[in-house]
């Protein structure tokens, strides 16, 4: 695989700094079920690396007492962790909103039979990756069979009340480009989900986001290899919006990893760039003090236009209309 952080060190992507905690971002290590093309986290069935239960306690400490309003769970596939139920429900009873960002097949795997109960009795709400509302485009993406697998989850939900009004439980779907390109407008994109996955399907949803792909890990080396990855760079460059700085997701929110080591972003953990202002290196989730977070500086590099390009880029979509 090839090594995408030294093409994005010398940045010029402008100084940002922190404002209040309100999300714990924690990977709860990298096993999934799936091997995705785009996945900037190079998960899959053959990883090992699984965050342990004094980790997760660990989190859970620095959650009571860092202000923070959502707890944002992903991986890999999150749910494949074994103390993925026990971060939930503790979660919850210390009044901290849970999200967990779902593959949707995941559902369908030996032992995660109840996983959509106990997803909806503790009032999770669901991030559900559905990179296209076609089979082909889908399958292409994240492998045969996705497609109609993750149709099943979708129904499966729709059963348990997600997505449907007046039930409060949150199913957001995730649209990421195939390709080199950025994604369409999310507004338009939503609605054109909604049509296909309604019409064919019978499937409700609450919101569409859409994200732009990172140029590290697997879709980063695969752009190398294809002769794409300035090129690619260049576009996040040229649509880059100045107004989207000021909305980036690493303002309010920290990354930690499966051995509970904190970054600026998902993103960052993936290209083990620390925090910008520790210079002695990686700081542990047990050792941060989230009053001592704002006005912080935040580690940059020319990754980051892919969050300020075109309508912007998070883990909660585009952030602006």
């Amino acid at each position: 695989m090839h090594a995408t952080l030294p093409l994005l060190q010398d940045s010029d992507f402008p100084q940002i700094r922190r404002d209040r905690l309100e999300t714990v971002q924690v990977n709860m290590g990298y096993l999934c079920n799936q091997q995705c093309l785009h996945c900037h986290v190079n998960a899959g069935p053959n990883r090992k690396e699984i965050m342990d239960e004094d980790t997760i306690r660990d989190v859970l400490e620095f959650i009571k007492h860092s202000g923070a309003r959502s707890l944002d769970l992903t991986g890999g596939a999150p749910e494949l962790n074994p103390h993925f139920r026990l971060m939930v429900k503790a979660a919850g009873e210390a009044g901290c909103h849970v999200i967990d960002r779902c593959n949707l097949t995941i559902l369908a795997e030996p032992g995660q039979q109840e996983l959509g109960s106990f997803l909806a009795e503790n009032r999770v709400e669901i991030v559900a990756s559905m990179p296209c509302y076609l089979e082909k485009n889908v399958d292409a993406q994240r492998g045969k069979g996705v497609f109609v697998s993750s149709i099943r989850a979708l129904k499966q939900l729709n059963g348990l009340g997600y997505g449907q009004p007046g039930t409060g439980l949150i199913l957001n779907l995730v649209y990421n480009p195939q390709g080199a390109r950025l994604p369409p407008p999310q507004e338009s994109l939503e609605q054109d989900y909604r049509k296909n996955l309604g019409d064919q399907f019978g499937i409700a949803f609450s919101n569409l986001f859409t994200l732009t792909n990172m140029p590290i890990k697997r879709f980063g080396s695969t752009l190398v290899s294809h002769g794409q990855f300035d090129s690619y760079v260049d576009l996040l460059k040229q649509n880059s919006v100045k107004q989207n700085i000021t909305s980036v997701m690493c303002r309010t929110l920290v990354s930690i990893d499966w051995q509970g080591y904190v970054y600026d972003c998902d993103f960052n953990q993936m290209l083990e760039i620390p925090l910008a202002d520790r210079s002695a290196g990686k700081v542990h989730i047990s050792r941060l003090n989230a009053e001592q977070l704002p006005g912080k500086s935040i580690a940059v590099a020319d990754h980051c236009y892919a969050c300020t390009a075109g309508q912007g880029s998070s883990c909660g979509g585009a952030l602006v209309p």
